[in-house]
């Protein structure tokens, strides 16, 4: 039987803090019990499960991070668990002008379980990046699946690898040249724990394995650099496929977004 309270518990004690190499221009600063990540696309709020107050304190607390974006002229994301303390945190969110974004589901699989050669579709191929130019196809293509600019992507992949390129490993599919598919895995130094994020597939090619894919070779990665543990903060239409794969879910999670639009 799996474990699944000792996953959370695990999860929270060595996931839950900010990023330890920030790329450049980006920094966290230290407020009470959260960590507030300033100078990326957005601002970012890491809190610890418990954020340790109630009532008119959390509200106080909630609001300063307001203000302090909405002085700055910046949305902020305070990215919530199902599982957080106190259970009205939500609900004083939304006061404050917080709005929620869908809820994904927290997967965690053992990376062992996970490791095995891609299985690909013909004519596709995976390749590792590193230059900024296969991040910005990277944001290009991301935009065009989504419909929005998400041209920070590839901002934000190229300062990672440019800062801290062990942390990082960022993987693309292709086809006759054409990006197709990308996702990439990102080690917590310290931890048993690294992520997979990405993992977005233009819309002609799904259904095919590429998603599956991507999975496996990240976990051969991660598998050849010790970690234990995968984690994947999962879409409705991700959950089920790591699910067969053999991820267990451990808690939700939500993003609350403020900005200056509110």
């Amino acid at each position: 039987m799996t474990d699944m309270k000792g996953l959370l518990a695990a999860y929270d004690e060595q996931i839950r803090g900010a990023s330890p190499h920030p790329p450049a221009g980006v920094v966290h600063e230290e407020d009470g019990p959260l960590i507030r990540t300033v100078g990326q696309f957005r601002g970012f709020i890491n809190a610890p499960r418990d954020v340790g107050v109630r009532g008119a304190a959390l509200d106080e607390l909630i609001v300063r991070q307001r203000d302090y974006f909405a002085a700055r002229g910046e949305s902020v994301e305070w990215k919530t668990r199902g599982h957080d303390l106190p259970a009205d945190l939500p609900e004083r969110l939304r006061a404050a002008g917080f709005v929620p974004e869908d809820e994904e589901t927290i997967l965690i699989g053992l990376t062992k379980d996970m490791a095995s050669p891609p299985v690909l579709p013909d004519g596709v191929a995976l390749r590792q990046v590193t230059e900024a130019a296969d991040m910005h196809r990277i944001a290009a293509m991301e935009s065009a699946i989504w419909g929005e600019d998400l041209s920070m992507i590839g901002d934000d992949l190229a300062g990672r690898v440019a800062v801290a390129p062990d942390d990082i490993a960022v993987l693309v599919a292709e086809a006759g040249g054409e990006l197709v598919s990308a996702a990439w895995l990102v080690f917590r130094e310290g931890t048993e724990f690294a992520g997979l994020w990405g993992g977005s597939t233009l819309s002609e090619w799904r259904g095919r394995g590429i998603y599956r894919a991507l999975v496996s070779a990240r976990a051969e990665i991660a598998a050849a650099r010790g970690v234990t543990y995968l984690q994947v903060d999962a879409s409705d239409d991700s959950a089920p496929i790591l699910r067969r794969l053999g991820f267990h879910a451990v808690t939700t999670t939500t993003p609350y977004i403020w900005s200056p639009s509110n």
